[in-house]
């Protein structure tokens, strides 16, 4: 496990694109279908109980979620802030209005288009259905920023049997080559916390930080 994102703190809460901090660390988002298991895929990884919250109601809270990541400074006690994980208000538009989506795709696609601070993505599904239309909705955004690196985190892995895990690794490792090299591919499960090592890896390289 790593201190890195033990760190993990809250620091504000953005719903307008021009509200977005001034800041030139690196950003990773979280995306994921509302049902996905983001926000606990957030919480087991920062070892917290309730620093991501979760809705039920697709794009329900409109909002950019921003949780501040340090290592230790100099001095004791100081802590140096090495970037942020950005929390991406839910998808999967099926019950929802046409103006909750407008507002989302204005919203995370103006993030993920415009942001240059972002430098990747970790994509929450799943495991049991993984790219379902929503997620590849998602995906059309993200083929505007061939330069983003992607993670594919397969969630909720522990309800597949053994030969079901390795056909949804499968499906998952073709959709990303067919992308392009900067995406990665796990498995995971954040009710077991299966993985999250593995992710913390993945991340912590992102951020040009060692690991453990």
């Amino acid at each position: 496990m790593s201190a890195l994102f033990d760190s993990a703190k809250f620091v504000m809460s953005v719903s307008e694109l021009d509200g977005l901090p001034d800041t030139d660390l690196p950003e990773i988002a979280f995306a994921g279908r509302s049902n996905a298991g983001k926000s606990t895929a957030i919480n087991v990884l920062t070892r917290q109980v309730r620093l991501a919250f979760s809705s039920k109601t697709p794009g329900r809270t409109q909002l950019l979620n921003f949780f501040e990541l340090s290592v230790k400074g100099l001095k004791p006690r100081e802590r140096k802030p090495v970037g942020f994980f950005v929390d991406l208000p839910g998808y999967g538009f099926a019950k929802a209005s046409p103006e909750t989506r407008k507002n989302w795709e204005g919203l995370v696609g103006g993030y993920v288009q415009q942001r240059p601070q972002l430098t990747g993505m970790v994509v929450v599904m799943d495991a049991r259905r993984p790219f379902m239309p929503a997620d590849e909705f998602l995906l059309d955004f993200i083929s505007f920023r061939p330069e983003l690196k992607l993670h594919f985190l397969l969630n909720k892995a522990d309800q597949l049997k053994n030969m079901e895990r390795r056909a949804a690794l499968n499906i998952a490792q073709k959709r990303a080559a067919e992308i392009g090299p900067q995406v990665s591919v796990q498995l995971f499960s954040g009710l077991k916390k299966e993985g999250v090592e593995q992710l913390q890896k993945v991340l912590s390289g992102w951020l040009n930080q060692p690991y453990p």
